[in-house]
């Protein structure tokens, strides 16, 4: 099989803590996720981000990692019997890296470091993948189709990644971030152990209106000048439907309107809040008329938008 190093995968040292490890995936998932990411291997470096992550977060694992050595990335080599025998159990004897992928051989590694005798009760790996749903599906809930192929070992004793394909529920008022857990539907268990879970790890995908945090919504909302300095009501479009808002006169710019209940729901039966944030739009084109009333209005008009930036600065003592 052909070595990785998973470490440099994640940008890290081989001395990097748990907590050092966690933040890396964090950051490097989210930075390569192929629905938000615009590098050209966001796909490719986000199945390698996560396949460093699963090995490394698990203390037994990463200690049977560290001791396969250093290797240069991609060079062949295979794991010596001692280590088949310390890590591997009783399935040393039939354990062969014919064929596998190092991810394999990890996935199903238990840290039983055997000393023979009946085969043990095994469970089954949990396994992680990302979701990305849209908000309206993340505001009325969904159901996804997963197709994944996980590894398992077959009657010889030998991993083979087998196709497993099942629908999901995701309730609704899932948020960006949030993990999911499937119980049974990992990995599968040995010698009668139970099967592994299958954590989703939510996101949600860019909206060309909405903003999440959390279970609140924020999106921008557009007015004329007129309307902000007169006031005015406009009908806003929820993830619930339309309704009308109330635009106070004076309004500015960068302003925050609240509409109570109108965005994510939340796990004990309530909705998040939904922010207007005012943007005060200026036209692009103007008729000679509407630009004679613009000059006008320049001369009358005592308002000066840059007075604090202007005045002044007052100097104690």
């Amino acid at each position: 099989m052909k070595y990785k190093d998973y470490y440099a995968s994640l940008g890290l040292a081989r001395g990097a803590s748990d907590g050092d490890i966690k933040q890396a995936y964090r950051r490097l998932a989210r930075k390569y996720h192929p629905d938000v990411s615009k590098e050209p291997d966001a796909e490719e470096r986000f199945k390698e981000i996560a396949e460093a992550y699963q090995t490394l977060k698990d203390p037994d694992k990463r200690a049977a990692y560290d001791q396969l050595g250093t290797h240069a990335s991609g060079q062949e080599f295979e794991p010596p019997p001692s280590w088949q025998h310390q890590w591997q159990g009783a399935d040393a004897d039939t354990f062969s890296a014919e064929g596998l992928d190092l991810s394999d051989l990890f996935a199903h590694l238990h840290a039983a470091r055997g000393h023979g005798g009946a085969a043990r009760p095994m469970p089954g790996q949990d396994f992680e993948v990302a979701v990305p749903i849209t908000i309206e599906e993340a505001y009325a809930g969904t159901e996804i189709d997963l197709d994944l192929n996980m590894p398992e070992y077959d009657e010889r004793g030998r991993l083979r990644r087998v196709p497993h394909a099942f629908k999901a529920r995701i309730p609704k008022g899932a948020t960006d971030g949030q993990r999911l857990r499937l119980p049974g539907k990992g990995g599968k268990g040995r010698n009668g152990g139970r099967n592994g879970d299958l954590y989703l790890n939510i996101s949600l995908r860019p909206h060309p209106v909405y903003r999440a945090v959390g279970h609140h919504l924020y999106m921008d909302l557009p007015l004329a000048a007129w309307e902000a300095v007169l006031g005015t009501s406009v009908e806003v479009a929820t993830p619930g439907g339309a309704v009308r808002l109330k635009v106070p006169a004076g309004s500015h710019g960068g302003q925050q309107l609240r509409l109570p209940r109108r965005g994510l729901p939340t796990p004990k039966g309530g909705s998040g809040d939904l922010y207007a944030v005012l943007q005060i739009a200026v036209p692009s084109v103007v008729s000679e008329q509407e630009r004679a009333l613009y000059r006008q209005l320049a001369e009358i008009s005592a308002f000066d938008p840059r007075a604090q930036v202007t005045r002044e600065p007052s100097h104690a003592g």
